[in-house]
């Protein structure tokens, strides 16, 4: 199980391996920020907060969330 958060101007991601089913969305929907095969592997410098806050909400099993 991992956990781990990224941040960018007050918007922190919230990524937990245990809900990841893997479904694609995330970087299927915003490959500048999501990217499986870099390390990191969210890269909070390739969307504005607003894009990558729109993308976590599209999260099907919500193993993206933003932290509150």
């Amino acid at each position: 199980m991992a956990r781990r958060e990224y941040t960018k101007d007050g918007l922190t991601v919230l990524w937990d391996s245990e809900k990841c089913e893997h479904c694609e969305a995330c970087w299927r929907g915003l490959p500048a920020v999501f990217d499986p095969q870099a390390k990191p592997w969210v890269n909070m410098n390739g969307a504005t907060t607003e894009e990558i806050r729109k993308q976590v909400e599209q999260c099907p099993p919500q193993a993206l969330s933003v932290k509150k």
